[in-house]
């Protein structure tokens, strides 16, 4: 018996079905999902040069000094506590008698400023690691305030007496080897060094310590004043130690991100830079003015700051790194784009010519990454996109060979990577801009098959 073969599609039904527009569609929208796998390899590129950047960010923070954070000053207090202890006692023969008998117990009392007021002008600087540009600065800081320790003194019974030999105040400061200079501490009158090391190290793990070599038992308010010059980076912080504190910051920066647990009352940014003015009451805060060192209390002081963060609004990275996210819709569109001119020539393009075109709107990224770590983003992003779009056009021009088409793909080609570049900019706008190019495609699509009517049988 002769082997018999499977019937075969008559050769027009075949015809019919490589024609078919569904089936045209379906093969784009493939080719589209297809072009996500060197879109995800871009991806990979861009987070890896993103965290080199953040590595060289580190690395100049390592030795510049990183986010800063100051705390102070806070004035320790050693006294000796002393009552008389009266007891009764019976003895052997039942007879009673009193006995007195002093005790003077030894104590350490933490006191916060009465009033604390914080002037801080920050100097932007840039210092550059490889082909990364870190951005940090130079702050002059100036403390002044006073100090009550009448509270020290008041006692329901005995007596106290404050050993000012063993008094100190403490300044906690995040990274005290970013400190380029510091005045001497004025203590009322009195200039007095300071020294290294907080001696308070649960309470203030790192910072200075200026011991008191004077009496103050002859006035219960004591003033303070220092002027610090240090250096940091990513951020100024404070923290509002005072029953009253008034925080006043400027600087040339013209990008500040007020940051912490709370905001300034007032600020004004102007291209010149900005100014910020914080007033802020002791009722903020989770910790007292005055508490004694040996009840066991624990009080975080880091648990309250205010401040501003110093770093670019947006760096190049995370703009790439944005743009990116919308390479699937934009592969989409621009795939959407050629099958509208497939519908109205009446021409097909071949899958590898889809194929090109999806890889070239892939390598705008790589181009536009590679550009912008040397001449900017801007002007990264007017080359790249000028570069896609020009291959793009000159060489579906080649294929067509209809200008006027060629001519609307360019200008189709500009809108998109305009909208691209607002997105990236406008990122409030994003979901607007987003929603106008999905109805500028739905539109086009429904223009270009209007004429399409399904063959009846």
């Amino acid at each position: 018996m002769s082997e018999q073969l499977p019937p075969q599609l008559p050769k027009s039904a075949l015809h019919q079905l490589s024609q078919s527009l569904g089936l045209r569609t379906l093969v784009v929208m493939l080719l589209a999902l297809l072009m996500l796998i060197p879109l995800f390899f871009a991806d990979t590129v861009v987070k890896e040069r993103q965290a080199d950047y953040q590595a060289a960010l580190n690395s100049v923070a390592e030795r510049w000094g990183g986010k800063q954070t100051l705390i102070g000053p806070v004035l320790v207090v050693p006294y000796v506590e002393h009552f008389t202890s009266v007891d009764t006692i019976s003895d052997e023969n039942g007879e009673s008698r009193v006995v007195s008998k002093d005790v003077f117990n030894d104590r350490t009392a933490i006191l916060l400023p009465q009033a604390l007021e914080i002037r801080a002008n920050l100097n932007e600087e840039h210092r550059q690691q490889g082909i990364y540009d870190a951005l940090v600065y130079n702050a002059t800081i100036s403390l002044s305030g006073k100090f009550n320790h009448a509270q020290v003194l008041q006692s329901s019974e005995g007596e106290r007496r404050i050993l000012w030999n063993k008094a100190f105040v403490a300044l906690g400061l995040s990274d005290q080897r970013a400190v380029d200079t510091a005045s001497s501490f004025f203590w009322n009158d009195g200039r007095i060094d300071m020294q290294p090391g907080t001696r308070l190290s649960k309470l203030l793990p790192s910072g200075f310590h200026i011991p008191l070599s004077v009496n103050a038992d002859s006035t219960p308010s004591n003033e303070f004043k220092l002027t610090l010059n240090l250096r940091g980076s990513d951020g100024l912080f404070f923290a509002p130690l005072g029953q009253t504190t008034a925080i006043r910051m400027t600087s040339a920066w013209t990008h500040p991100n007020f940051q912490g647990d709370l905001l300034p009352n007032k600020h004004d940014i102007t291209a010149a830079g900005f100014n910020a003015a914080w007033d802020i009451p002791h009722l903020v805060r989770s910790y007292p003015q005055y508490w004694v060192l040996e009840d066991q209390q624990t009080y975080d002081l880091h648990s309250f700051s205010a401040g501003v963060g110093l770093h670019e609004p947006d760096s190049l990275y995370t703009l790439i790194d944005r743009s990116v996210k919308y390479g699937a819709l934009f592969i989409g569109l621009t795939f959407l784009v050629f099958l509208a001119f497939e519908i109205s020539l009446k021409q097909r393009l071949h899958v590898l010519q889809y194929g090109l075109v999806g890889a070239a709107l892939s390598l705008f990224y790589l181009i536009l990454l590679a550009a912008a770590e040397h001449i900017g983003f801007l002007y990264a992003y007017a080359a790249a996109a000028a570069t896609t779009i020009f291959s793009i056009t000159v060489y579906t021009g080649m294929i067509l060979r209809h200008w006027r088409q060629t001519f609307l793909l360019f200008l189709l080609l500009v809108l998109l990577y305009g909208s691209l570049y607002l997105l990236l900019e406008m990122e409030d706008y994003a979901l607007l801009i987003g929603v106008g190019l999905l109805l500028f495609a739905t539109l086009l699509m429904m223009y270009v098959t209007r004429h399409l009517l399904s063959t009846p049988k």
